[in-house]
C-alpha cells in the first residue's frame, strides 16, 4: 500500500469529514442504480459521532430486482464459464484490491470506526481471500466411486445457485470477501446485504469485481436496513443459500425465514470465547494474546477472547501486568496513528455495553479497571467505552455467560486444567477457544476436550483464510474460509453409468 496515497486520503477525510465519490446507489446487474423508492440513509462516523455520507435505503422492490438479476446470471454464461476463467477474474480482483487498498482502508475507518492498522490488515486479508479462492476454482473436483465391473460411478460438485450474504458491521469488508469469493469460485451468483451501519466497502468490492471482468448480475449489493432489505432477501424463494453473520436472535429469525423455502444456511452467530492461561505459559506472549483477543476492534469480534481463565498460581501477577498494559492504551479516532483502541460502532451499541457492565457491577462482580463510557480529547461526541476488566463472582454470572461485544474482559480463576476445561465449556457458545501453555500435551488435551469450532494454542487469532471457521451450539453451524467454505456453496451430484 502506498503510504502517500493513504496519507492524502486520511488528510481529505480529516479535513472534509468524508471522501469524495462514495457510491450512494445499490449495485445491481453490473451497475450502480438508485433505490426504487428513492429513499436514502446516513452512515455515521462512530469516531466523531456524526454522519459522513449517504447511501440507498433499499426495500423489497430492490431485493426483487437484485435476485432476478442474480438468477438470470446463474443460468447464463457465468455457469458455463470455465473454472480457470473464474479464477482469473478473482485474481484480477485481488490485484485491484491491493492497488486500491488505501481508499478501502480509509472508508472502513470512517464507516466502521476501525484503526488504520486494523483496516489495513482487513484489506490485506481481502486481497489474500480472492487470491486463495482464485487458485481453488479449478481444484474443486469430485470422486470416482468403486462399483462393480459393469458400472462407473462418480461425483461432481455443482454451484448451489443464488447465494445471499448478510454481512455484519464489525468486519464489513473482510466478511463480505469471505463469503463472496468462495461463492463466486464455486460458480454461484450473489446478492449481498451489508449492515446498514457499514454499507460502503461491499459496494466498492462489487465495483472492483465488475472491473475485474465479473459479468453483470453475478454480484449484486442491496443496501438498507435489516427489516426492509435483509428480511425480504432471506425470505425470497429465488435464493438458494444464505450465509448469515450476526447475533443469535437475528440468526434464529433468518433460519425460520429460510425454512419456509427449505433454503440452505450457514450461520456464524455469537461467541463468548475462553482464553486460558496456565501457570507454565510464557507470560509476555500470553499478555500480548489477551490484549489483542479482547481489545482489537474495541472487542467487537464474534470470536473475541472475552473470557480470561487464569490458573490460580499466576492469577495475581498476571492481572497486575494486564492492568498495567491497559492503562497505557490510548483511545481515539481510527484515522489517528497514535490510537491504540477506537470507538464502538454506534450510540445504541455503546449503551448496550454500558448496561452489561452496570449489571455486572450491581451483581457484585469486581470492576478492576474501566467500566464506563469515555470521551477522548477531540472525539467527545464519538462512541467510546473504556477498556474494562471484570473479576467475575462465578461462572453463572451474566458477564461470563452473555456476549457483550465490546472491550470488556471477564476473568475467572481456576486451580488446574480440568477446571479450566469445565470453565471453558460453561456457556451456550462454542465458537473459539485458546490456551497458553508450555506443555503441548496439556494444550492438546484442552483442544480435544473443549467444544469450539477452532482452538488456538499459544497465539490467539492464529491462521488465515486457509483455516475453516465457524461455531457449534449457539455459535451457529457450517464453516467459512478454507476449502470447507468453498464446498459450502456447492451441491453434490452422484452419477452412475452402466457400461
Amino acid at each position: 500500500m502506498s503510504t502517500g496515497s493513504r496519507d492524502a486520503l486520511v488528510a481529505e477525510a480529516r479535513t472534509t469529514g468524508t471522501l469524495a465519490g462514495l457510491p450512494d446507489g445499490h449495485f445491481i446487474d453490473g451497475a450502480f442504480v438508485p433505490p426504487a423508492a428513492g429513499r436514502f440513509m446516513d452512515s455515521e462516523d462512530p469516531g466523531f459521532g456524526r454522519p459522513f455520507a449517504r447511501f440507498a435505503s433499499g426495500d423489497g422492490a430492490d431485493v426483487e430486482r437484485a435476485v432476478a438479476s442474480a438468477g438470470k446470471a446463474a443460468r447464463g454464461p457465468w455457469r458455463r464459464m470455465s473454472p480457470a476463467e473464474r479464477g482469473r477474474i478473482l485474481m484480477r480482483a485481488a490485484e485491484l484490491v491491493r492497488a486500491e487498498a488505501a481508499r478501502l482502508v480509509v472508508v472502513e475507518c470512517l464507516d466502521a470506526g476501525k484503526r488504520l492498522a486494523e483496516a489495513e490488515g482487513d484489506v490485506r486479508g481481502v486481497a489474500r481471500c480472492f487470491e486463495y479462492y482464485a487458485g481453488a476454482c479449478d481444484k474443486l473436483q469430485g470422486d470416482s466411486l468403486p462399483l462393480d465391473a459393469d458400472h462407473v460411478g462418480l461425483t461432481v460438485w455443482e454451484p448451489v445457485g443464488v447465494a445471499a450474504q448478510i454481512i455484519p458491521w464489525n468486519y464489513p469488508v473482510s466478511t463480505a470477501a469471505r463469503g463472496i469469493a468462495p461463492a463466486l469460485a464455486a460458480g454461484c451468483t450473489v446478492v449481498a446485504k451489508p449492515a446498514e451501519q457499514t454499507p460502503f466497502t461491499a459496494l466498492m468490492l462489487a465495483d472492483i469485481l465488475a472491473r475485474a471482468g465479473l459479468p453483470a448480475g453475478v454480484l449484486n449489493v442491496v443496501t438498507g436496513t435489516g427489516r426492509e432489505a435483509g428480511a425480504p432477501l432471506v425470505a425470497h424463494p429465488g435464493v438458494d443459500h444464505i450465509t448469515f453473520t450476526g447475533s443469535v436472535p437475528t440468526g434464529i429469525g433468518v433460519i425460520k425465514a429460510a425454512a419456509d423455502n427449505v433454503t440452505r444456511t450457514v450461520m456464524e452467530l455469537g461467541g463468548k470465547s475462553p482464553l486460558v492461561v496456565m501457570a507454565d505459559a510464557d507470560r509476555d506472549r500470553a499478555l500480548d494474546g489477551v490484549m489483542e483477543a479482547i481489545f482489537e476492534n474495541a472487542g467487537q469480534i464474534c470470536s473475541a477472547g472475552s473470557r480470561l481463565i487464569l490458573q490460580r498460581a499466576v492469577a495475581d501477577p498476571f492481572i497486575e501486568a494486564l492492568l498495567g498494559r491497559i492503562a497505557r492504551l490510548r483511545l481515539g479516532h481510527g484515522l489517528d496513528d497514535a490510537t491504540d483502541m477506537g470507538p464502538v460502532n454506534s450510540a445504541l451499541h455503546l449503551s448496550r455495553i454500558d448496561a452489561h457492565v452496570a449489571a455486572a457491577r450491581r451483581a457484585g462482580n469486581t470492576i478492576l479497571t474501566g467500566g464506563a463510557i469515555c470521551h477522548p480529547d477531540g472525539c467527545e461526541a464519538g462512541h467510546y467505552f473504556a477498556p474494562t476488566v471484570v473479576l467475575a463472582r462465578g461462572l453463572d454470572d451474566p458477564i461470563v455467560q452473555e456476549e457483550v461485544f465490546g472491550p470488556v474482559l471477564a476473568v475467572t480463576v481456576v486451580d488446574d486444567l480440568d477446571a479450566a476445561i469445565a470453565a471453558a465449556n460453561a456457556t451456550q457458545y462454542a465458537l473459539v477457544a485458546g490456551i497458553y501453555t508450555a506443555d503441548l500435551g496439556q494444550a492438546f488435551r484442552f483442544a480435544r476436550a473443549v467444544d469450539a469450532g477452532q482452538v488456538y494454542i499459544n497465539e490467539y487469532f492464529a491462521g488465515g483464510i486457509e483455516v475453516p471457521f465457524g461455531g457449534n451450539r449457539k455459535s451457529g453451524f457450517g464453516r467459512e474460509k478454507g476449502l470447507e467454505g468453498l464446498r459450502g456453496y456447492c451441491k453434490l451430484k452422484s452419477i452412475v453409468a452402466r457400461i
